[in-house]
This record gives structure tokens, C-alpha cells and sequence, in this order.
């Protein structure tokens, strides 16, 4: 019986090559370290998509203000595609690359999720308000609770900004903002990791965008 035979006719519906080789040339394809099950598949970058194109799009955009953790990063693509986020923008410097730790983190999800990555965050968000956008952040002492806020007084579409953990987000981004906000703690800890906290900015969202569609 051929045990490839399944694999070989999915490669081949997909247009991908297959080529049969031992264990230890195998393992020399991996990174140290790294389990398999007896296949790698070598693919190229994933790609990014122009903020014109994610402008396009008429619902929520994550961006990053500083996150450079990978896990991180991983996380809030994982939750952002979940909560049907439209895109994710990073900027070139001070964000991770999109490794495979990354993807790991997001459990394939930035397989799914639009991603743009631009020099400058200011000048980014400044484009998008132009475009009909607001521009939301996430704020320890955010004026407007997110759990108990009325969606009719929050329009989109718009961008929820993310910022980096301790330092938050930079004064001038935070001068740009159209609504801050925050998260009612009632516990004893203060604060939440920046993915943790964009779980519940972004389903919070995603509740705000049900409702307004069923009114």
C-alpha cells in the first residue's frame, strides 16, 4: 500500500512537487530542534497587502503601536481574525517579522488575516481617518468603558490601536485618537497583556457591530 499516495494526489491538485528523500536529509531541512512528521513543505513569505487595499475594507482594523513580542503578535492574529477583524497594520520597524513563531501563536490565523506594514503609525492613521475611518485605542484610564458603552454613540468603520505592554501607547499616537478605551478591572491586577486586553477590545467591537445591525 502507498502510504504518500493521498499526499501526492493533494500536492498534485494544489501544483505543488513532491519530492522523496531519507530522514537525515529531512532533518537537515528543519530548524534545530523542530519535530515533523515526516514531511516539510517549503513555501515562500507570506505576503502583505498596501494600506490603499486595506482601506478598502468598511469594518474593524487592528493596528500596532510597539508590540514587538512574537507570541504576542501571534495571539492578537489569532483573536483579531476570530473576532472578524478586517486587517492588521504593523509597522516596519519595532514589529516582529512574520516567523514561524508567529504563526504558531496565532494557530494559522495569519494564513487568513490581511496584513500591511508601514513606515510611520501617525501618518497611517491620519490617511485613514481621511478615508472614514475612527481611530480607537485601548487606555488604562480610557474614558469610555467598553463593556457597558451604547454602540450608537461608537461609528465605525474604524482602527483599534494597540500599545506596547508597560508603556502603552505613545503620546502623539494617543493625541490622534478619536475615543479611548478601557476595560473595567475588578479584580486586584491593574492590567491585562496586550493580547488579553485586544480579546476583549475586539469582541466588545464585534458585540457593538451585532447589535447595530439588529436594530
Amino acid at each position: 500500500m502507498d502510504e504518500l499516495g493521498p499526499l501526492r494526489t493533494a500536492a498534485a491538485e494544489a501544483g505543488i512537487e513532491v519530492h522523496e528523500i531519507d530522514s537525515l536529509e529531512l532533518s537537515r531541512l528543519l530548524p534545530p530542534g523542530s519535530r515533523d512528521q515526516g514531511v516539510v513543505l517549503e513555501a515562500g513569505p507570506l505576503p502583505e497587502i498596501a494600506l490603499e487595499a486595506l482601506a478598502e475594507t468598511r469594518g474593524t482594523l487592528v493596528a500596532l503601536d510597539g508590540v514587538e513580542d512574537p507570541q504576542n503578535l501571534g495571539s492578537i492574529v489569532r483573536v483579531a481574525e476570530a473576532a472578524g477583524a478586517r486587517g492588521l497594520i504593523l509597522t516596519e520597524r519595532r514589529a516582529p517579522d512574520l516567523s514561524p513563531a508567529v504563526a504558531k501563536a496565532s494557530a494559522g490565523a495569519v494564513e487568513w488575516l490581511p496584513i500591511c506594514r508601514v513606515v510611520n503609525l501617525l501618518r497611517c492613521l491620519k490617511q485613514l481617518k481621511n478615508r472614514g475611518f475612527w481611530i480607537y485605542g485601548a487606555a488604562s484610564d480610557g474614558e469610555i468603558d467598553v463593556l457597558g458603552a451604547d454602540p450608537d454613540r461608537l461609528p465605525g468603520p474604524r482602527v483599534l490601536v494597540l500599545g506596547a505592554e508597560g508603556r502603552g501607547l505613545r503620546r502623539t499616537i494617543r493625541e490622534a485618537l478619536d475615543f479611548e478605551l478601557g476595560i473595567p478591572m475588578a479584580g486586584q491586577v491593574a492590567s491585562l497583556n496586550v493580547a488579553s486586553a485586544g480579546a476583549v477590545l475586539l469582541f466588545a467591537l464585534r458585540r457593538w457591530e451585532i447589535l447595530a445591525r439588529s436594530q
